[in-house]
């Protein structure tokens, strides 16, 4: 009851403030600005936040929540759009949507997935917020009792999903999580700082400066923007290149959106299972949106009786992930009202926006302005329905780009693709990380190795590696004043409860895995181009192991040691396979060999060599011009469209680049001319 009488008069005061015109104009406007923003895949919530923040001196305060939580809240409904209509995710968070949204957009049925997409977060924001309402009262002490063995856990436990979407064949998507996790650790070690894959030593060999270029760019490590749209978009972009057709096989848009809150209402459960999954794994700080949409997935996948459909276009794929998104988004905001630890990039902007509206995260906040607390909670939810409500009027329209011939959107996709890479370090290694990134992902795809695997790999690197470290120094200390305070420390209840979840979650994902086919029904038939790859893949394994192992400090090297060693003995047990299996084993699964692609009209590394030409380009004359040059001559000869339409479709390309540059305050990559010679923005 205590509760209740803190809580109410705090919600009723939020109500007066929300509802006022006013208040409502500015959520809209935030909800417009989040929705245009959240279409363009790889810009995401710290773009959109960053856009609106300048604003934000001198304006109310309860207008200026308004105008953030607005925009915070739509993102991840409206980057739905783009996860499901090319198979390119939207942002972190819908990631997993690709797997079975995507398919059922290229088999017709487009809107009937945003539409279920956009009711399951309708519903996980509505719930979050419920839920958040009185939970922000006694968050406290269950945030406080996630120690650091209890984050390792949820990353472990994150990984554990890597079971289910490893595809056909187990030890390719063990081989590819180990690789995702090595890609992740390349750069400066967080723990002791030491260098990784790029040493100083080798970019100083010689007196030229690309050697330390590469250096520089690599000691950074790779951001993940540049992988998801690497390992995501731009193997599809080319695939759907290749067939020169439009994404929906039969250019039609199927069923509407009233089928899929059909299909949202026959898996009301499941969507309030996957929002409750949300909300928690929202709460701990830095995870949610990192893993909330795979621990969904996988936990939709493990519960479902029939699993034949996953991975191929079954709507239980795109209900689960998108409840819970949304959902950790009001989770998300536990740690950072309660605690000022920002949960995701996006929530460290939003704080920015408080202290200019006069407000400090934290404690003080939840005593002192609870009543500002809840108007920022409940803001979220209104702002959802409103946002959920814009996209399933969009969706009928939006998904008509399905039925377009898929030449004639690809340049643009690219264009936009390229821009969201490259705002990643405002730098030309931003293109050709993007390029590589993207190759590798073309191939993975090619030799049916699991890309979800890889990227949960690489997305959850750094926190296994902080947290692992992190864990073994406090363990240290405390097995060293006694064994029973050592093992108090490591085996809480918590811990213990995540681990029996987990090794039931690598079990059933194990047992699982062989019905879920997160690349499609791959071809077999040829044995030459797969070992080649995997003996690549163990290439890199071995090269990885031998530069972690000349690494003095033991907190810098034993994490990407023991990856190495497992991605080699997997990869080892793959090629004693291949050596044994016949030409139809699954080792030897190649799109190549058979089916769609192999019958495609274009050639695989002819469509790649159009966009290795942009890349040349933009590092020769800058990516404007480069990429004026790219459109033009790309809608002419693989478009078949006139000089005359090829050069104004181009010219609208470049003319809407320049203004969403200009509007997020942007530049473009430069090229040795604008070395040479000083240009005027945007060719300079």
């Amino acid at each position: 009851m205590d509760l209740i009488s803190t809580a109410l008069p705090a919600l009723a005061e939020a109500f007066s403030l929300i509802l006022q015109p006013e208040q409502i104009g500015f959520l809209v406007l935030g909800v417009l600005l989040g929705l245009s923003v959240g279409v363009f895949p790889g810009l995401g919530g710290i773009a959109g936040l960053s856009l609106v923040l300048p604003f934000m001196f001198g304006m109310d305060p309860v207008s200026g929540l308004a105008l953030m939580v607005g925009l915070i809240a739509v993102i991840p409904t409206s980057d739905t759009f783009a996860s499901v209509l090319m198979g390119i995710p939207g942002s972190s968070a819908s990631q997993a949507t690709v797997l079975d949204g995507f398919p059922m957009a290229r088999k017709g049925e487009a809107a009937r997935a945003l539409s279920a997409a956009f009711i399951s977060s309708l519903f996980g924001g509505l719930l979050g917020a419920t839920v958040l309402t009185f939970f922000v009262l006694i968050a406290r002490p269950i945030v406080l009792a996630f120690g650091t063995p209890e984050m390792l856990m949820i990353t472990i436990l994150g990984l554990s999903m890597v079971a289910i979407l490893a595809g056909r064949l187990p030890l390719k998507g063990l081989a590819a999580a180990c690789l995702g996790l090595l890609v992740g650790a390349i750069g400066a070690a967080g723990a002791g700082g030491s260098e990784r894959i790029v040493p100083m030593e080798w970019a100083f060999a010689d007196t030229g400066d690309i050697r330390y270029n590469i250096y520089q760019y690599l000691n950074d490590g790779v951001t993940l923007v540049i992988v998801g749209l690497g390992i995501f978009a731009i193997p599809e972009i080319i695939s759907l290149l290749r067939q020169d057709r439009s994404i929906s096989k039969d250019a039609t848009l199927g069923k509407g959106w009233t089928d899929g809150v059909k299909d949202w209402f026959a898996n009301k459960w499941l969507s309030v299972r996957c929002a409750v999954i949300g909300v928690i794994v929202g709460v701990i700080p830095g995870l949610g949106g990192s893993v909330v949409d795979w621990i969904a997935y996988g936990h939709t996948v493990q519960s479902a009786k029939d699993k034949t459909k996953f991975g191929s276009g079954d709507i239980r794929g795109v209900i689960g992930p998108e409840s819970s998104n949304n959902a950790k988004e009001g989770g998300g905001l536990v740690p950072t009202l309660i605690f000022g630890i920002p949960g995701s990039g996006s929530m460290a902007v939003f704080i920015g926006g408080l202290a200019l509206l006069g407000y400090d995260a934290g404690p003080q906040l939840i005593q002192n302005d609870l009543n500002i607390t809840y108007t920022i909670v409940w803001s979220l939810a209104i702002a959802n329905v409103f946002g959920a409500g814009l996209c399933i009027f969009l969706s009928g329209g939006i998904a008509r780009l399905t039925t377009i011939r898929f030449t004639y959107l690809a340049p643009f996709l690219f264009m936009m693709i390229a821009f969201a890479a490259f705002q990643s370090r405002q730098s030309i290694g931003d293109l050709v990380a993007l390029f590589a990134i993207g190759l590798l992902g073309i191939l993975l795809r090619r030799f049916d190795w699991s890309r979800p695997a890889f990227l949960i790999g690489f997305v959850l690197s750094s926190q296994a590696e902080n947290f692992a470290n992190n864990a073994h120094q406090i363990a240290s200390f405390r097995f060293r004043r006694s064994l029973e305070e050592g093992l108090e420390y490591i085996f809480s209840p918590i811990v213990i409860v995540l681990i029996v979840l987990t090794v039931l979650s690598v079990i059933i994902g194990i047992r699982q895995s062989k019905q879920i086919l997160p690349e499609g029904n791959v071809p077999t038939g040829r044995k030459r181009a797969p070992v080649i790859f995997t003996l690549a893949m163990l290439g890199y394994c071995v090269f990885a192991w031998i530069d972690a192992y000349q690494i003095d400090l033991m907190s810098d090297k034993i994490f990407p040691l023991t990856i190495s060693t497992i991605g080699i003995i997997s990869l080892l047990a793959l090629l004693a396979r291949m050596l044994l299996a016949p030409e139809d084993d699954l080792a030897f699964a190649d799109r190549e060999a058979d089916g769609e692609d192999a019958n495609a009209p274009h050639g695989l590394w002819q469509t790649i060599s159009w966009f290795a030409g942009l890349l040349v380009l933009s590092y020769l004359l800058g990516f404007i011009l480069a990429l004026a040059i790219f459109l033009v001559t790309f809608l002419r000869v693989r478009g078949g469209l006139s000089w005359l339409r090829a050069a104004g479709l181009t010219a609208l390309g470049i003319a809407f680049i320049c203004f969403l540059a200009g509007t997020l305050n942007r530049d473009f990559p430069a090229g040795l001319l604008q070395d040479a010679v000083s240009l005027p923005w945007p060719l300079g």
